[in-house]
């Protein structure tokens, strides 16, 4: 087991290294492998770390159920490839998503996915679909690219990703996490944030932009139960992003939190897990 302290928390995990089928390490971590609950996989966003669900697996949604964060390939400690084939192709995902579930041996875990990593999630229920898993959770979560979506925060993430020199890019990732939140982030939290974001290469930034986005009849033909959640203040990705999502899926349900930005499980952590674990209750039998 892996020990640390990170913003006062004590946090202990397991940490799991997972080999895709394209050859690449993915670093993931099992927070409450002796949890009795559910399984539940938490993919974080654009530039994070599985570290982001920190709220979450260091308070009691861990005890109760069985929590597993990874780091996404060119992110944290997985491997970080420099060609963009290793980003493009719906199918990579789609063979990650599967190769840690099935390493870490999840039984039909809870999808929780936020910003970018809904992309990842619908790759995988486009490429795989639900057979494996009990539920999906979308947390501000990308599911079309489109300029009514999009955010004013933006021009900052795009800057993210075209800023090679070190300084530039130090400045770029500061000033779009500052967008991330409605109000002004705990300085030492900011910092942490800033840690892992810098963690992520220009070029593999840039790899993740701009690929198709075609889930639409994914989200319709889901036949897994779909909680939404956004923040009514979200710069990154507009309330329209999950209204959107709701729109072309049947199954799925919208929760909209008043006064958050576009991390609501870290603006209002408390909320979001008696939501979350409100929603994997529903899903007893499954």
């Amino acid at each position: 087991m892996t020990e640390i302290e990170l913003l006062g928390r004590r946090l202990r995990y397991r940490p799991v290294r997972v080999t895709t089928p394209d050859g690449l390490a993915i670093a993931a971590q099992d927070w409450g492998e002796r949890a009795r609950g559910r399984d539940v996989l938490l993919l974080h966003g654009y530039c994070q770390a599985g570290l982001s669900w920190l709220p979450q697996t260091s308070g009691a949604l861990a005890r109760r159920h069985r929590l597993v964060t990874y780091d996404l390939r060119g992110h944290g400690g997985s491997d970080k490839p420099i060609d963009p084939v290793f980003y493009r192709e719906p199918t990579r995902w789609a063979d990650e998503v599967t190769a840690v579930i099935e390493t870490l041996g999840l039984d039909r875990p809870i999808l929780v996915a936020w910003s970018y990593a809904g992309r990842v999630a619908l790759d995988y229920l486009t490429c795989r679909g639900s057979g494996a898993v009990s539920g999906l959770v979308l947390v501000s979560g990308t599911s079309v690219m489109s300029r009514h979506v999009a955010g004013p925060a933006t021009p900052e993430m795009r800057r993210m990703a075209e800023a090679l020199d070190f300084g530039e890019n130090l400045v770029a990732t500061r000033a779009f996490l500052t967008r991330c939140t409605a109000e002004p982030i705990d300085p030492a939290a900011l910092a942490l944030m800033l840690t892992w974001n810098l963690a992520v290469p220009p070029p593999v930034r840039q790899a993740l932009g701009g690929r198709p986005a075609d889930y639409d009849a994914t989200l319709a033909a889901l036949d897994i139960p779909v909680l939404v959640i956004h923040g009514d203040r979200d710069a990154v990705n507009l309330p329209a992003m999950s209204e959107h999502t709701v729109r072309r899926c049947p199954r799925a349900r919208m929760l909209l939190y008043p006064g958050v930005g576009h991390i609501p499980f870290w603006e209002a952590p408390e909320r979001f897990d008696t939501d979350l674990a409100a929603f994997i209750d529903t899903l007893a039998g499954r």
